[in-house]
């Protein structure tokens, strides 16, 4: 397995792969003051033609960073699932994504490419989680919830049943989301309430 980035979000994905008795070949950062990421070498910039036939997995937590990385891989990017986390066998997970320690997905959900479902976050039965979203942990999306690109579900956030929420938004820690949110909102409290828009386009 072949992981680029090399910060704390490494770290539990480099848990995973062990967990799964998979080797991690290479860790490649572009910083060039990491050298060490706990007992692994860390190398330089990521190398396209070193490892082939390895798979990949983007291991940073930012959703802007993995999108503008994967643009420029040249392995296949592989999938992770700890095997403490219950993935229902009628679940679909795109290529790079990965599920943390303790998490859960019910039944006919879809989960897109280059997520991060974190740990014991639980997203429950036909929910549709588009492409470079982050579920943070302890994170909870009830029944029949979608979720567009590249958006952020904070820490111990709820999103009751039915709701769409847009793409590139900002959901804070905690908040609870009883309606539909529009592209690029910021949205913090209990209910939750938009308090700003992130950008006002991509």
């Amino acid at each position: 397995m072949i992981l680029i980035g090399a910060g704390g979000h490494a770290k539990v994905i480099c848990s995973i792969v062990e967990s799964l008795d998979q080797k991690v070949d290479v860790i490649y950062d572009d910083n060039s003051s990491i050298n060490k990421l706990g007992e692994y070498c860390v190398s330089g910039p990521y190398e396209p033609f070193s490892f082939q036939g390895e798979e990949l997995i983007i291991a940073i937590g930012s959703n802007e960073a993995r999108r503008a990385i994967s643009k420029k891989c040249h392995h296949f990017f592989g999938k992770l699932i700890h095997p403490t986390a219950i993935v229902d066998r009628n679940v679909k997970l795109g290529a790079g994504t990965v599920v943390f320690q303790g998490a859960i997905i019910q039944r006919d959900t879809i989960i897109g490419e280059h997520c991060i479902v974190n740990t014991s976050a639980s997203i429950d039965h036909d929910c549709c989680v588009h492409d470079f979203v982050h579920i943070s942990p302890g994170s909870l999306l009830c029944g029949n919830v979608t979720i567009e690109e590249g958006t952020q579900i904070g820490a111990g956030a709820t999103v009751i049943p039915g709701i769409s929420i847009g793409k590139w938004c900002v959901i804070g820690a905690g908040a609870v989301i009883i309606q539909n949110i529009p592209d690029y909102s910021v949205v913090v409290g209990v209910p939750g309430r938009i308090i700003k828009k992130s950008k006002d386009e991509e």
